[in-house]
């Protein structure tokens, strides 16, 4: 299991809320496994799309900004649908109905209840890729299980679909943010490589164990 890397206080400037840094580290170590490589990824983009919401406002998430249904707070919900949709209903082979809603990440996942808030959000979402990372780690990346359209995926197939398909929305929050207040990314490649760094230091010592390049 990946720990998760803690965010710092974001910083104001005049009207504008710069997104929190990411945290420093030394050079990587780009030698890690496939499979530490592939969660390092994802990790580090599922992290991401949660700073982009960080430091806005309850209206400014769900404000819309452009013609589709997408929002800031809308991204995070469809996300949700999307990581039980492949781990839980396609991965671990699980009923729809026994998951829970917003499966799949389909078109209602853009609509906002009047109860949802940022931070419900997001505890959501970082519960459901915590639930992720738990089915994902019963798999081996060669591991291969029915899927409706290809007939099968394997769990390699899954990570590098779900890095395509977070890292897809991550660049449509990082032009809402800037729309929003200004914010612009800081998720540039130096920053890339020290989170990425950060993650997988923080894996190893959390599981002196942890996956190899199975």
């Amino acid at each position: 299991m990946l720990v998760p890397v803690t965010f710092d206080d974001a910083i104001t400037v005049s009207s504008v809320t710069i997104p929190a840094s990411p945290p420093t580290a030394g050079q990587p170590d780009s030698t890690g496994s496939e499979r530490q490589v592939l969660e390092a990824f994802l990790d580090f983009h599922r992290q991401v799309l949660v700073s982009k919401v960080d430091g806005i406002s309850e209206n400014e998430a769900r404000h819309r900004r452009v013609p589709s249904k997408t929002t800031l707070a809308g991204l995070i919900k469809h996300m949700i649908g999307v990581e039980r949709g492949w781990f839980q209903e396609v991965l671990a082979g699980r009923k729809p109905e026994d998951i829970g809603p917003n499966v799949g990440g389909g078109d209602e996942s853009w609509d906002l209840a009047d109860n949802e808030t940022v931070s419900s959000l997001v505890k959501e979402y970082e519960q459901t890729c915590e639930q992720s990372r738990q089915t994902a780690a019963r798999f081996a990346l060669d591991d291969a299980v029915p899927e409706p359209d290809m007939g099968q995926v394997s769990l390699r197939w899954v990570y590098v679909h779900m890095i395509e398909e977070t890292a897809r929305h991550v660049g449509h929050a990082d032009i809402l943010r800037e729309q929003t207040d200004g914010a612009a990314s800081n998720d540039g490649d130096s920053a890339v490589t020290t989170w990425l760094h950060r993650i997988v230091v923080n894996a190893a010592l959390a599981d002196p164990n942890m996956h190899g390049a199975t």
